[in-house]
């Protein structure tokens, strides 16, 4: 399949809501307060491409490339991000709103997640060695069978994590934050 490649460009204001793009590649791009709600960019490239204050709920993403690709600013409900490609799969999502995103058996080694809202988001089987959750909401979020190593959630709230179903080896957590760790045991700590 040969893309049409689009490099350097800048998409202001688009409102691609519900459209079907395909056969395209993004080189350093950037997108800004486009709406992409429900459309369908399966199999397409995205290299060093930054989006700011998009619309991307609910976007189809299946079998596409997204190789360091942030994210700032942006409504992001319900993406299913394990259906991208797994090589060189990297983000960054800062300011976003990720509730019910999947990362379900992804790699993401050293992936930044600042002052978003992950919630009932799943990160099962995912590999997320490294990363960083500052000052994220991580409510319902889903952490199982998950490597966590060396993860800091120190500024992060509302987790839930059981020790015994994930890798947690050199993670950081806040104080607070340890009746996340115990909640399976119906304990209280006061």
């Amino acid at each position: 399949m040969e893309f049409i490649v689009n490099e350097d460009k800048v998409f202001e204001g688009l409102d691609h809501a519900e459209k079907t793009t395909t056969g395209r590649e993004f080189q350093s791009c950037t997108f800004k307060k486009c709406d992409f709600s429900s459309s369908n960019f399966a199999g397409n490239k995205f290299v060093d491409c930054v989006f700011d204050g998009c619309n991307l709920s609910m976007m189809r993403l299946q079998n596409s490339f997204l190789n360091n690709v942030e994210f700032y600013n942006c409504k992001i409900l319900g993406v299913n991000f394990s259906e991208c490609q797994n090589l060189l799969f990297s983000v960054k999502f800062e300011n976003c709103i990720l509730d019910y995103a999947s990362f379900m058996s992804k790699k993401m080694l050293n992936t930044k997640f600042i002052k978003s809202s992950l919630k009932e988001t799943t990160f099962s089987m995912a590999t997320l060695t490294g990363s960083a959750f500052e000052q994220c909401e991580l409510s319902g979020t889903v952490f199982n069978r998950t490597d966590l190593g060396g993860v800091d959630f120190s500024t992060s709230y509302n987790y839930s994590i059981d020790p015994e179903l994930n890798n947690i080896k050199k993670a950081v957590f806040s104080a607070d934050g340890i009746p996340g760790l115990l909640v399976k045991h119906q304990i209280r700590i006061v």
